[in-house]
C-alpha cells in the first residue's frame, strides 16, 4: 500500500470517528438535558435501562472514539515518516488486508497475537 492509499484510508476512517463522535457527543447532551429534569425517576423503571446505564455506555463508546482518533493520528504520523504498514515489533510488512480493517495498526498480526 502507497502512502496516498493510507492517506485516504486513514481520512476516510477519521470521518467515520468523527460522525461518531458527533452522534456520542448529541447523545451525551440528551442524557445530561433528561438527567437534569428533576421528573426522570429511571431507577425504578423496570421497563428500561437507567439513565446511569445509558451515560456510561456512551462515556465508554465516546472514550474509545477518542482513542481511536488519537491511533488514526499517529497513523498519519507514521506515514509521513515511511514507517505506516511496517510492523513495530518484528519490522515485517503490516498485511493489506489487516491495515484495511484497522488502518493504524502498529503490528502484523502474528505479533499482535
Amino acid at each position: 500500500m502507497d502512502a496516498a492509499q493510507a492517506e485516504r484510508m486513514l481520512d476516510d476512517r477519521r470521518r467515520e470517528v468523527d460522525h461518531r463522535l458527533a452522534r456520542l457527543r448529541e447523545d451525551e447532551a440528551s442524557l445530561r438535558h433528561d438527567r437534569a429534569d428533576a421528573t426522570a425517576d429511571d431507577e425504578h423503571d423496570p421497563e428500561g435501562s437507567t439513565l446511569s446505564g445509558e451515560w456510561a455506555q456512551v462515556d465508554a463508546l465516546r472514550r474509545g472514539a477518542e482513542a481511536e482518533r488519537l491511533e488514526i493520528q499517529a497513523a498519519r504520523e507514521r506515514v509521513a515518516s515511511g514507517t505506516f504498514g511496517v510492523c513495530e515489533n518484528c519490522g515485517r510488512p503490516i498485511g493489506d488486508a489487516r491495515l484495511e480493517a484497522r488502518p493504524f495498526a502498529r503490528r502484523c498480526i502474528a505479533c499482535a497475537l
